[in-house]
């Protein structure tokens, strides 16, 4: 009897310390409640990783801009986008993982009474600058793409915005960001994983973004370009020190997505070679920087025949330095900006020094950052091919070819700029077996499913642009 009235007290005492069942069916290591931070987190996280991989499902910028070859797997270098769902990830990934985990963490900080204001408007700063990234990704890769509904769970069928529209929209978006900054409150911390907090750290990482896309725009509205570069020119990157870096871990999931691709620790496949045009470019320049972008074969930097198969051996493929598991990505670099100014510069904006000083140091900080000297880039920078006065060609053949190669390990980047200078100048491939009439995309067509899911409005924003075509050119690409 006593036995049987101690478990009766014992059932009754635990199962007061619930207010029902329900609570038996929590899982301790299921949160049920995000933190803003740790969305802000994730948010970085996948957009590095989508600007990052080189999975042919994924990303494929490496190959258009010929830095990187196939070794068998041929669909991508001639431009296939529909073999593969390649349109639908990086929609996916900017969407879901990127915008949508921004957005809400955006509400959890507006919902928040307790919050300081000062600290909640640095926060919601934090996040709107990266948002205005990752608008600029799909701008730029699609065209007109949903803005304005995008995030409306009410309405499955968002309209597509105008990209011109979109864009002048996300720069007003940028300017109050920063004007949010000029009197900060405290910053996320350990899940700002760029600048830890660093909230002057962000002001310059928010003025060389204004810059950067000022310059996007500045072959169709050059008086915007120039007012937006000039306000930016004096707040932006001061050095490598200030690059918006994301730090991968040497274990997954965390780890560098090249790595979890290409490392033998992590992958046995051998897709990929350095592509035969980039180089031939750094090989006739003696280039310090190919011990770090490429591997040797035989002492020598070789490059694939780009749209074609290639054995792995026989060609230089990418080095162990860039395939590391803890290899940082770069969104925004030193180098970047300095180009940036350069071609200002040129173009007549008012934003200090020269278009050789500028160039000059764009070079040499790339040169240093891969693991150069100050003196391996006065060595490179002297000779007449690079030499800013006597480089072949104008400035947009200088500074693009320059940067085309500084942005190596940065495929995207380095397709926005190639489809906005049209240099180095690219051919796709022809001849032998490949198929006859092939273009450089300079669009990614918009994902396949959007044809059965919101059918309407994107038949609207494909004859809106001029057809959803991968040679459409976007509204800022008019040469």
């Amino acid at each position: 009897m006593k036995k049987l009235l101690i478990a009766f007290l014992s059932a009754m005492a635990l199962a007061s310390c619930v207010d029902s069942l329900d609570d038996y069916n929590i899982d301790q290591k299921r949160a049920s409640k995000v933190p803003p931070e740790t969305l802000f987190t994730n948010a970085l996280k996948e957009l590095s990783d989508a600007l990052t991989t080189p999975n042919v499902n994924n990303n494929n910028f490496r190959l258009y801009t010929q830095q990187w070859a196939t070794t068998t797997y041929l669909q991508e270098p001639r431009y296939d986008l529909t073999s593969r769902t390649i349109p639908q990830s990086l929609w996916q990934s900017m969407y879901k993982d990127v915008l949508a985990d921004l957005n809400e963490s955006k509400r959890l900080l507006n919902a928040d009474a307790l919050m300081i204001d000062t600290d909640k408007k640095t926060r919601i700063a934090q996040i709107e600058i990266i948002e205005v990234y990752a608008w600029s990704v799909l701008v730029n890769t699609f065209g007109n793409v949903p803005y304005s509904q995008a995030f409306n769970f009410q309405n499955p069928v968002p309209v597509y915005d105008d990209a011109a529209g979109i864009y002048a929209d996300i720069l007003t978006r940028l300017d109050a960001a920063l004007a949010s900054l000029a009197t900060p409150g405290t910053a996320f911390q350990t899940g700002d994983l760029l600048y830890s907090g660093d909230v002057a750290k962000w002001i310059k990482f928010g003025n060389s973004l204004k810059l950067k896309l000022a310059m996007v725009i500045a072959d169709v509205n050059a008086g915007k370009a120039k007012t937006l570069s000039e306000q930016a020119a004096p707040n932006v990157f001061a050095s490598n020190a200030d690059n918006a870096r994301f730090p991968y871990l040497a274990v997954p999931p965390n780890n560098n997505p090249l790595s979890a691709n290409l490392n033998p620790t992590f992958s046995t496949r051998q897709d990929y070679v350095i592509a035969s045009a980039i180089t031939n470019e750094m090989n006739a320049r003696n280039d310090p920087r190919r011990p770090f972008y490429f591997t040797a074969v035989n002492g020598q930097y070789v490059g694939g025949n780009y749209g074609f198969a290639n054995a792995y051996a026989d060609f230089s493929h990418v080095s162990d330095k860039v395939i590391a598991p803890a290899f940082e990505a770069l969104l925004l670099d030193y180098s970047e900006v300095q180009f940036l100014l350069a071609e200002a510069v040129e173009r007549g904006f008012s934003v200090g020094g020269t278009a050789a000083e500028h160039y000059n140091a764009a070079v040499e900080a790339s040169i240093v950052y891969w693991g150069g000297t100050p003196a391996d880039a006065a060595t490179y920078l002297a000779q007449p091919s690079v030499a800013y006065a006597t480089a072949p060609g104008t400035y947009k053949q200088k500074i693009g070819t320059q940067k085309w190669i500084a942005l190596y390990n940065r495929g995207f980047d380095a397709w926005i700029e190639w489809r906005r200078f049209d240099f180095p100048v690219l051919l796709p491939p022809s001849g032998g077996t490949a198929p006859a009439g092939l273009q450089i995309p300079v669009r990614l067509i918009y994902p396949i499913n959007e044809q059965t899911l919101n059918g309407v409005n994107r038949e609207a924003a494909a004859a809106a642009i001029g057809g959803d075509l991968a040679t459409t050119k976007l509204f800022w690409d008019v040469f």
